[in-house]
């Protein structure tokens, strides 16, 4: 059980811990010495259909969190998300989604159910007592990201207004419930680098519902800068999530595509690694989160084909909250004007 007091709450993302019953996660997770989680809509974790319809199910949950001495700050859909907007949709898509939302597999009918999945996200973030759920969005333009074949501008204009059209709707519910959507800027989403995150918000009108969820392990390989993300789009930061990224010396060979090569493979010109083993700024980063007066969760996003998870989430708990300490109450350099 933690007994710690950060300036944030230190939060393990259980997406990639679905295969472990979410008893086993909390228990490893308290163990650590984490505050909370961030709980993923995937495994046996949270089923938000149960969620949303038996309060029964919802409380076995939070006697799980209970038990262990860990909160809840926010909740993902990431999985669901991404077959709202996606076409095509294919067997890729369903091995996302749970049985519910894909039913027999017509496309149209899998994002709209994906779309109602969204929805029962916010209602049950809000019985949770969460005000943030963090996911993607999935892309009808992602498809033509090389520019070839040629693609017409109104095709990548018609993609914007889908995405609107699809979430505006799912939004609306989720300030009905006074929620917050977390997009997390990530490839095959509609905002996956920086100018395709000023066009998402822009498509939506720049409603506060809709903000983002910081993880800059997608925008190093991308050479995006994410501390210039955090202060650009500082009015929409609204969680944070720590995976690190190590992109290795050009070589002449190796590209930010990844060439199908697998992850881990010594070929690869990038690879997500634990947090705090990449080139992720993750001090500047930190100090620009405190300087825009974020003050929500940090969560810990675990991937690194090269580490054992159960190694890394604890240490990069311990690299985490090196990071966190208090900012001064006054000016370092109020002492002088004291001077007689």
């Amino acid at each position: 059980m933690s007994t710690h007091e950060p300036t944030h709450p230190v939060t393990l993302f259980t997406g990639q811990w679905a295969d472990l019953p979410f008893e086993k996660v909390a228990e490893l997770a308290a163990g650590w010495g984490y505050d909370g989680l961030e709980i993923a809509a995937s495994g046996d974790h949270l089923d938000l259909k149960l969620a949303d319809e038996d309060e029964a199910y919802l409380e076995s949950r939070r006697e799980i969190l209970k038990r262990h001495g860990l909160a809840v700050h926010a909740i993902s859909n990431h999985l669901t998300g991404q077959a709202v907007c996606d076409d095509p949709i294919d067997f890729r898509h369903q091995g996302l989604v749970r049985p519910y939302t894909w039913g027999d597999g017509q496309p149209e009918g899998v994002r709209q159910r994906a779309a109602e999945d969204m929805k029962r996200a916010a209602r049950v973030a809000r019985k949770l007592d969460v005000d943030v759920v963090v996911g993607f969005t999935g892309s009808r333009i992602w498809p033509y990201v090389a520019q070839f074949p040629p693609v017409p501008e109104a095709v990548i204009d018609a993609g914007y207004q889908d995405f609107a059209d699809r979430w505006n709707p799912i939004l609306d519910v989720f300030d009905d419930q006074g929620v917050r959507f977390a997009h997390e800027v990530h490839p095959s989403e509609i905002a996956y680098d920086y100018w395709s995150s000023v066009r998402a918000l822009e498509s939506i009108g720049h409603r506060e519902a809709f903000g983002f969820n910081w993880d800059p392990s997608h925008m190093m390989w991308q050479n995006i800068d994410p501390v210039g993300f955090i202060w650009d789009f500082r009015e929409r930061i609204y969680h944070v999530d720590c995976k690190d990224t190590r992109v290795r010396t050009p070589n002449g060979r190796a590209g930010v595509l990844g060439s199908h090569l697998p992850w881990g493979d010594p070929r690869r010109g990038w690879d997500f690694v634990s947090t705090g083993h990449g080139d992720v700024p993750w001090e500047d980063a930190f100090r620009a989160l405190k300087s825009i007066g974020y003050t929500g969760p940090i969560s810990i996003e675990w991937e690194d084909a090269g580490m054992d998870r159960l190694h890394g989430a604890s240490q990069a708990l311990a690299f985490v909250r090196s990071l966190l300490w208090k900012v001064p109450e006054a000016s370092f350099d109020a002492a002088f004007s004291n001077q007689q």
